[in-house]
């Protein structure tokens, strides 16, 4: 009988993993572990991934809210800062915005509208469009914000994220002013030091802000980029991908990941004798049709893989085949001209039009997605995921 399973994705269970933890050893001796308590077997290209958060953990990759604020003084003069373009979270960026409080005299924060970088809203564009209100141009104080739209919560957080921020900085015994903008400038009738605070769209922001004559402008990349007084940090992303790990500390982004994919994979082949890839992945990237937020508050996906998750799928599109080229067959005729074509397909179908409508991504950011969907963000206890099947197609049995 022909093989009748694809794709696979198992969340793998793990202990509760703190800093110092071997996580080359753990992974690998779970995911060993849950094929022989499940009785499944691992095979050559299966993928093994693991959350950056059980990988920042293990390294002990964190800083105080002190630590920022020392990082922000430094670099910014420790005066007026301008904060501009911050997603609205309450694991992200709360604790991120607390360090840079403590930094500074006066934080004046511009919040775009109607919602954040990564779809979270504040108002929605009905009410925006309603009040005759043009985004791209009009700036908002927030008495001015409040006239116009009052108080509205989070859909799914219940959170007022105005009034939370202005609370958090203000708390850290910084003055506050807010404003609402989506035109980057607009914070250089404020200040003249940023903090750009947007994730994938930072470096135009930045480069934007320096034309226009600011004087120190950082991404939140550039706050703990190296240690401060001994802390964690990120030489490539500094506070992106940062979680609130308490009150007072943060777990950044893990740093040096790719010794730690290799190791797993060499770790897999001793025990197994199969080729198995191994990743670290964070945030997924699919949008939610409610909420509109399309997670990826991450500044990858993916900060590390083994060689063979590069590139993008090179698939056919089986119901163009079907309904195209082999319109007039059917049933075992129709599933052999299928298969024939799949083994005779192009080494690289960019551009083919067989291939359209396949998902035009990169592998690593499709498998961590499905990763991120699998694991969940809670308190399912599987920040392992075991992919097998993955690479398979229509011709594998």
């Amino acid at each position: 009988m022909s093989r009748m399973i694809g794709t696979v994705s198992r969340g793998v269970r793990a202990p509760i993993i703190k800093s110092g933890d071997n996580i080359v050893d753990i992974v690998t001796n779970c995911v060993l572990e849950a094929a022989k308590s499940e009785g499944f077997e691992l095979r050559d290209r299966d993928v093994v991934a693991m959350t950056e958060a059980v990988v920042a953990r293990a390294q002990g990759n964190y800083a105080t809210i002190d630590d920022i604020g020392e990082d922000v003084r430094a670099k910014l003069g420790g005066e007026t800062v301008g904060v501009i373009f911050p997603i609205f979270s309450r694991n992200r960026f709360s604790i991120c915005l607390r360090g840079i409080a403590k930094g500074a005299k006066k934080i004046v924060l511009m919040l775009s509208y109607p919602s954040d970088e990564v779809g979270n809203s504040l108002i929605s564009l009905d009410a925006v469009e309603e009040k005759g209100i043009n985004p791209y141009s009009d700036v908002l104080d927030l008495k001015k914000y409040r006239e116009l739209f009052g108080y509205e919560k989070h859909i799914f957080t219940g959170m007022d994220y105005v009034e939370y921020y202005e609370e958090l900085i203000r708390g850290c015994g910084a003055d506050c002013e807010i404003i609402f903008a989506n035109n980057a400038k607009a914070i250089l009738d404020y200040t003249k030091n940023v903090i750009c605070c947007d994730i994938h769209t930072r470096a135009r922001t930045k480069r934007i802000l320096k034309a226009a004559g600011a004087e120190r402008v950082y991404g939140l990349d550039e706050i703990l980029n190296a240690p401060v007084n001994g802390s964690g940090y990120n030489e490539n992303y500094g506070l992106l991908g940062s979680n609130k790990a308490t009150e007072e500390q943060v777990k950044l982004f893990p740093r040096n990941c790719q010794p730690v994919v290799d190791a797993i994979q060499k770790k897999l082949f001793d025990a197994t004798g199969k080729n198995i890839e191994v990743m670290v992945y964070g945030d997924g990237a699919f949008k939610d049709p409610v909420g509109k937020i399309w997670e990826l508050a991450d500044p990858v996906v993916s900060p590390a893989y083994t060689k063979g998750l590069d590139g993008t799928p090179n698939e056919l599109k089986l119901k163009y085949l079907a309904d195209n080229d082999f319109a007039e067959l059917r049933g075992e005729e129709l599933k052999e001209a299928i298969k024939d074509k799949i083994k005779a397909k192009d080494a690289d179908l960019f551009g083919k039009m067989a291939s359209e409508g396949t998902t035009p991504r990169r592998l690593t950011d499709l498998i961590g997605s499905l990763c991120d969907l699998t694991s969940g963000s809670g308190d399912k206890g599987t920040p392992i995921v075991l992919i097998q099947g993955y690479f398979d197609n229509y011709t594998t049995e």
